[in-house]
């Protein structure tokens, strides 16, 4: 039997087997939403925004839930959500091997399970860090097996509000416009989720031939032979920096501010299950601190990341260096930093994203009535790096205990509790369960038991209703038989 037929059968296997426990979990619950219907329209419970990692999580648990009446929109064909394949460029992931990330708690649906029965538990026993590609296939084997309700190629436009606490979703599929119906919003977008790609003015500025963020489909293949300088000194700083100096490259500046790459990555030495329960119910001075320590110490960029790099002759590391002014001679760059001059032909700022909801056309309709931490709450002067307020802490999402947006201050808002943000912003307040591997699980299992429990107690009276009107015997009346008492 040749290698293709073991792998197929291997996933058959597993297929068998996911089916088969599936099964015995009764998974899916049985639905017992309300359906609703509004003008004589279809009227989902759930839209979830983003088929991802985070987007595919939820989805499996609003289906563990019994929440069937749901879908999954993401703007990219299929087999192309998320980083995985598109703007993410190392090699391997940098999580260990052995989480469990979206399994939902079920080990059959784990990588692990899914990669033993591909290529044997030999393979699996050699096997280093994650290659990216291959999560990529898992997570398409993930969406597949659970037959999650995804639809590519769909661009949410607007959420807007309509009748009867329901949500109007503006989207736009294969160029067609139309209006679909929901009770509730999931934003499931990723590290960008409520802003975008982060560019200092000095590089925004530049025309786009002669910049990128490293968040942008760079067309490496036209950067052979020319000079690229790289600003920062996080994981892809050194991915982009190191595919440019294997696409050819003549020479790579790697620019960092910091004096030091940074060497320690701190909320590792922490991970727990207590971390990943515990710190949503944390006081708000202690889940700043424990942010702004993490934010202040910076996540340094894998060692292989780093030596992918520093094993070219043509890479250059420059420490204490940042950018002050940039002059254009033609389509030469020519830099001022703060160590002195150099010219380049390419910049790529791998320099993060930013919370901006100017950047999310779908949210302006709520965009000056969703609160955020800095709308209420002052860091302590002992919780202030150097003095200075966190503006990436100041500028995040104060949610509720499901995600929930919450209005600002003397702003009534009601629908801001449909809209739920299962993305990265929300780590200030949720912790780290939105938008990683480890516990993305806990989180999806946290939001959507949220959304459950809002269902049920905004339909109560239906649900009353249907216990009043239930009269399906359990007895008929032939079990039994009444005898006369007797001395």
């Amino acid at each position: 039997m040749n290698n293709v037929t073991d792998t197929m059968s291997g996933i058959e296997t597993l297929n068998r087997r996911v089916r088969e426990e599936l099964k015995w979990l009764e998974f899916p619950a049985r639905s017992w939403v309300p359906e609703r219907e509004h003008q004589g329209g279809k009227v989902y419970d759930v839209i979830v925004i983003g088929g991802g990692m985070a987007g595919l999580t939820a989805s499996g648990t609003l289906r563990r839930y019994g929440v069937l009446n749901h879908v999954v929109y993401d703007m990219a064909p299929r087999d192309r959500e998320g980083p995985w394949v598109t703007y993410a460029r190392m090699d391997t992931l940098r999580s260990p091997k052995t989480l469990t990330g979206p399994c939902l708690g079920i080990p059959v649906l784990t990588f692990r399970a899914w990669y033993e029965h591909r290529f044997g538990v030999q393979a699996w026993e050699t096997l280093g860090l994650i290659p990216r590609t291959m999560w990529m296939e898992y997570l398409v084997w993930f969406r597949d097996v659970l037959e999650l309700p995804v639809e590519n190629e769909v661009l949410v436009q607007k959420i807007n509000t309509a009748d009867h606490g329901l949500l109007r979703l503006n989207i736009l599929r294969n160029g067609k416009a139309e209006e679909v119906l929901t009770r509730k919003v999931v934003l499931a977008t990723g590290r960008d989720g409520l802003g975008g790609a982060y560019m200092p003015d000095v590089i925004r500025t530049l025309p786009e031939r002669l910049r990128a963020h490293s968040a942008d489909m760079i067309d490496f293949a036209a950067l052979k032979g020319k000079r690229v300088v790289v600003i920062g000194a996080g994981a892809s700083a050194m991915d982009n920096a190191a595919t440019a100096l294997e696409q050819g490259a003549a020479r790579v500046d790697v620019l960092i501010r910091r004096g030091d790459i940074p060497r320690i990555n701190k909320f590792t030495g922490i991970g727990s299950q207590g971390v990943v329960q515990g710190f949503v119910n944390l006081p708000d001075e202690w889940k700043w601190r424990f942010l702004d320590a993490t934010l202040s110490a910076q996540t340094p960029p894998p060692r292989p990341s780093v030596l992918r790099v520093s094993q070219h002759p043509n890479a250059f590391f420059h420490l204490n260096c940042q950018i002050e002014e940039i002059a254009m001679n033609g389509d030469v760059l020519e830099l001022i930093t703060s160590r002195g001059a150099l010219t380049t032909d390419f910049i790529i700022a791998a320099t993060g994203f930013n919370v901006d909801l100017a950047k999310r056309p779908e949210l302006q309709v709520f965009s000056d009535r969703i609160r955020f931490w800095k709308d209420r709450f002052v860091p302590a002067p002992d919780n202030r790096c150097n003095g200075v307020i966190n503006s990436e802490l100041a500028n995040s999402p104060d949610l509720g205990s499901a995600f929930e947006f919450q209005p600002k201050a003397e702003v009534i808002c009601p629908d801001l509790r449909n809209i739920h943000c299962f993305c990265f912003p929300a780590t200030l307040s949720h912790g780290k369960v939105s938008g990683d591997i480890p516990a993305i699980s806990d989180g999806a299992d946290r939001l959507v038991k949220g959304i459950v429990s809002h269902f049920f107690t905004e339909d109560c009276d239906i649900h009353f209703r249907n216990l009043k009107q239930f009269e399906t015997p359990e007895l008929v009346g032939d079990e039994w038989q009444d005898t006369p008492l007797s001395c």
